[in-house]
């Protein structure tokens, strides 16, 4: 063979590898983009030939750099569904809101302690409340804010705090808040309690020995003294002590006693509750019924004082001139107990509600104003709450709610 030839097969011989290098490395770039395009899409469906002798190793390569962001993007959504789940079990709500008021995020407490099935835009909160809403827009992460606002179980009033963050390239506000309530009410339950020790105290010093003075002197009378200055006596006297009983009742108040807790079946606490109140329910031709809604209910508590509450609100029923009082009891998703007393008598009024439960406030020509204090009180020394719920034409309803 000459050289010539020879020359001519390795001219050959490299212009085809030179030739298939090229088009080798067009579809290399092309299969590159390609891939680079549907990552970018989030679209993961594709795969690369690996059978073919021509391009199996880069394919192969390829197909490895898929697999590892496709595991490394279920690894991110793993964590995002453990971080979802880990705060839906705080006890503080959390909602993202995007720069034009969507939600990019919220939390199942957000929506508890909001009353919302379900939350998309910030502007949902006006149907609750004007307050609530420009509390969530003015909050921000040098002020803090508190808005109060009524849910399906009564009054709530909640403090927020913001943090803004950056999400996916856009600016978001995180707000966080948290139910204070029961921490108000504890605070204005003390406020009352050292009020009515200073008043209690007072009145008690003063009305005393009026008392004891009226009775010594009625005593010194002769019997033919003037029967104006006698009856006169005895008027004060007999008014002193009504006034130190009335004041007496109000001490109750700063006297609750630590609730002695043991298990019961609350249909038993219910069954009780009734058989204490039907004389005046007879009285009154009220009818009763009891509605567990999930079996063997039990509650560790101070019987003699949970009843002493039902007992309370039956009464209140009756006198509201209800026909029909329902008591409701099941446990909630959380392992709470909840009771709830029904009734169809007359609505509490809307400027009423907010005072029903303050110490002296009364609706009721001879009532003291103790007995819903002293009801929330208990309940608060059972961790728990009581709260008015609904009040209109068709029912009111109290929920005692047991944590």
């Amino acid at each position: 063979m000459t050289i010539k030839v020879i020359l001519l097969i390795f001219a050959a011989v490299i212009l085809t590898a030179v030739v298939t290098t090229l088009l080798t490395s067009g579809k290399m770039r092309k299969k590159v983009a390609y891939m680079l395009d549907a990552l970018e899409d989030k679209e993961l469906n594709f795969r690369f030939d690996e059978n073919r002798v021509i391009g199996r190793r880069f394919n192969r390569t390829l197909n490895r750099l898929r697999s590892i962001f496709d595991k490394e993007r279920h690894d991110i959504m793993e964590q995002e569904l453990y971080y979802g789940r880990m705060l839906d079990h705080v006890q503080t709500g959390v909602v993202v809101i995007e720069s034009d008021g969507r939600i990019n995020y919220c939390n199942a407490t957000a929506l508890s302690l909001l009353g919302l099935a379900t939350f998309g835009h910030v502007r949902q909160l006006r149907t609750a409340s004007e307050t609530l809403y420009d509390a969530f827009v003015q909050v921000t992460d040098r002020k803090e804010e508190r808005a109060s606002y009524y849910n399906e179980s009564g009054k709530k009033t909640i403090a927020l705090t913001s943090s803004e963050a950056t999400i996916g390239g856009k600016q978001v506000k995180v707000v966080a808040f948290n139910d204070i309530s029961s921490e108000i009410a504890q605070n204005e339950q003390e406020s009352w309690t050292r009020l009515i020790r200073v008043l209690t105290h007072e009145i008690m010093n003063t009305v005393t020995p009026i008392a004891s003075l009226s009775d010594t002197l009625s005593s010194y009378l002769p019997d033919d003294s003037d029967e104006t200055v006698r009856s006169g006596l005895e008027t004060i006297s007999q008014s002193s002590r009504g006034l130190i009983k009335f004041v007496e009742s109000y001490r109750n108040l700063t006297r609750v006693a630590a609730p002695v807790k043991r298990a019961f079946l609350v249909r038993d606490l219910i069954e009780r509750v009734l058989q204490l109140t039907r004389e005046q329910s007879s009285a009154a031709d009220v009818t009763f019924d009891y509605l567990e809604k999930s079996e063997d209910i039990l509650l560790y508590a101070d019987e003699n004082q949970i009843s002493q509450i039902l007992i309370n609100l039956v009464k209140n029923a009756v006198q509201a001139d209800a026909k029909h009082i329902r008591i409701t009891a099941e446990i909630d998703i959380n392992e709470s107990v909840i009771i709830e007393v029904i009734n169809d008598g007359r609505p509490i009024s809307k400027e009423s509600r907010e005072e029903i439960f303050v110490p002296f406030y009364t609706t009721k020509q001879e009532g003291t104003g103790i007995g819903l204090s002293l009801s929330r009180q208990i309940m608060r020394l059972h961790n728990g709450s009581i709260s008015l719920t609904r009040s209109d034409e068709k029912s009111t309803v109290f929920t005692l709610h047991f944590r």
